[in-house]
């Protein structure tokens, strides 16, 4: 008997204290005890050696191989739109069915109204007879949406040429109004000064042939032209988002300021370049310069004044935002009015070195300096080029944004009951104050489950479980809570959304992905 039982305790690795308790078993079998004590030690054995809290094991979550059949497959539910739309209905058609509740995903609303699937289907057959004729009324539906499409683009076309020959007497639109406040009135005071500035160095260029006159007012040109393209990213960027386009427009000024950063090393930097390796390798005498010192301190004050304007509107949007002036540029938070920043920066210094090399000129009687300030102001431009073209590719390739922000909002998540942990954490700002913000989120069952259970009638529950006698009540009884666990569930998700975006406005989308 005794190896038996040392075979048992090695299969089932008994603790030291159950082999104790065997032994005892042992003993008092064989020395007869009574029929009381060995029930006493059998009651022993059946008793756990420490209470334990149960064991929580993550398992997959992978659907059970079965015929689920018809029963499950139509209990899906489909909206009042979809209904009409994909079996061809009626809004006085779905009148006649069971319509249900559920809980929206949209915010502006808090439940919207959904009918079983089956019951759509079958309304269909009825209205039209057969599943052949719902197909052929779908291929006519669809040729005439087609035909529609076709008839509202040659209506658009034509509408736009009755415009374009009487003139657009539509009321001004709201988007116009971006540009007497913020970024979009620093580019239109830019596009005004850089055009006079452009014009009168053109002027003063043809008058004296100064090289470093030329690139000046090639360098007013290249900015007038990309402070226009400024305007229309600005434009671009505030049109509400659509179906194409579901996060909206707002990376357009990134993409307008990039742009911009080709434009200016393209048509600033190179013709200055160009025209400095030409006046190096055939120097041109030039006429009186006074007129062209005159046109250079009217753009110096000028363009200070466009710069003045530029760093105050980056002071106070960096204030707002709670960064450094400094690290606000670097990062292109604002890109429109980050170019113009480094456009009149550079227009500045490019004026006193034009003007500088313009002076040697004079004083010397060598052409040579004014092609160096050609060259010196073309350098300048690609220097300021290559940083715009750099940040807004930084911007449009998807950037985080602060550390101290994302621990803000992850701060937020953890403290919350429901919630044990979360991973893979993702805050990507989409531009113009705009964040998305992704997570995966561990939720704990056990409250979800307890907040669900708070809201039901305890006594009511006892008297459903007491009613449960066969495996198929029992699933009943499981399913009906099990789902409203999960709607439950989706309301926390919803609860936590919303608080994300109430405490941080810039907070626009949120994606919690259950773990």
């Amino acid at each position: 008997m005794l190896p038996g039982l040392a075979a048992a305790a090695a299969a089932h690795r008994c603790s030291w204290s159950s082999l104790c308790r065997l032994r005892l078993r042992c003993r008092a079998a064989a020395h007869g005890s009574s029929e009381r004590q060995a029930e006493n030690i059998g009651a022993e054995l059946k008793a756990p050696l420490i209470k334990q809290e149960p064991l929580q094991v993550r398992v997959k979550a992978v659907l059970k191989k079965r015929e689920y059949g018809p029963k499950y497959t139509q209990n899906n539910f489909i909206t009042g739109v979809r209904a009409i739309n994909e079996f061809c209905l009626k809004s006085s058609d779905l009148e006649q069915l069971r319509k249900i509740r559920r809980r929206s995903p949209h915010e502006d609303t808090e439940s919207f109204t959904v009918y079983l699937r089956s019951d759509v289907e079958a309304k269909s057959l009825e209205v039209w007879g057969s599943p052949e004729a719902l197909a052929r009324e779908k291929k006519l539906r669809k040729e005439a949406e087609i035909e529609y499409r076709e008839r509202l683009f040659r209506n658009q076309k034509i509408l736009r040429e009755y415009r374009d020959f009487l003139g657009n007497t539509k009321p001004r639109s709201r988007t116009t109004s971006v540009f007497f406040k913020g970024p979009g009135k620093v580019v239109m005071v830019a596009i005004c000064i850089n055009g006079l500035n452009c014009f009168f160095k053109f002027l003063a260029w043809i008058y004296t042939g100064s090289a470093s006159m030329f690139s000046e007012a090639i360098h007013s040109l290249s900015d007038t032209c990309n402070q226009g393209l400024l305007a229309v990213g600005i434009s671009k960027s505030v049109q509400t988002p659509d179906p194409t386009h579901p996060y909206g427009f707002s990376n357009m000024r990134y993409i307008a300021s990039l742009i911009s950063g080709v434009g200016i090393f393209m048509m600033g930097a190179g013709l200055s370049w160009y025209h400095g390796i030409m006046g190096l390798l055939n120097p041109q005498p030039m006429e009186s310069l006074l007129w062209a010192y005159c046109i250079l301190a009217g753009s110096l004050v000028s363009e200070g004044a466009t710069l003045l304007v530029a760093v105050n509107e980056l002071r106070r949007s960096a204030r707002a935002k709670g960064m450094p002036f400094y690290k606000y540029v670097m990062e292109s938070r604002d890109p429109s009015t980050n170019v113009i920043l480094l456009e009149d920066t550079a227009a500045v210094l490019g004026v006193i070195i034009a003007a500088t090399c313009m002076g040697l000129t004079s004083i010397t009687g060598n052409p040579l300096y004014d092609s160096l300030g050609s060259l010196g102001v073309g350098t300048l431009l690609g220097i300021v080029s290559a940083f715009l073209i750099y940040t807004n590719t930084e911007a449009l390739l998807g950037r985080s944004i602060q550390p101290e922000q994302v621990q803000r909002l992850t701060e937020l998540l953890e403290n919350d009951p429901s919630v044990r942990a979360i991973h893979d954490v993702k805050a990507t700002d989409l531009g113009l104050g705009k964040v998305r913000f992704k997570a995966e989120v561990d939720f704990d069952g056990r409250v979800v489950t307890r907040s669900y259970l708070e809201k039901q009638d305890f006594d009511q529950m006892l008297q459903e479980i007491q009613e449960v006698k066969t495996p198929e009540e029992l699933e009943t009884f499981m399913l009906k809570h099990g789902e409203n666990i999960i709607d439950t569930l989706g309301a926390e998700v919803d609860r936590l959304e919303k608080e994300l975006k109430k405490r941080n406005p810039e907070v626009r989308h949120v994606d919690l992905e259950i773990l």
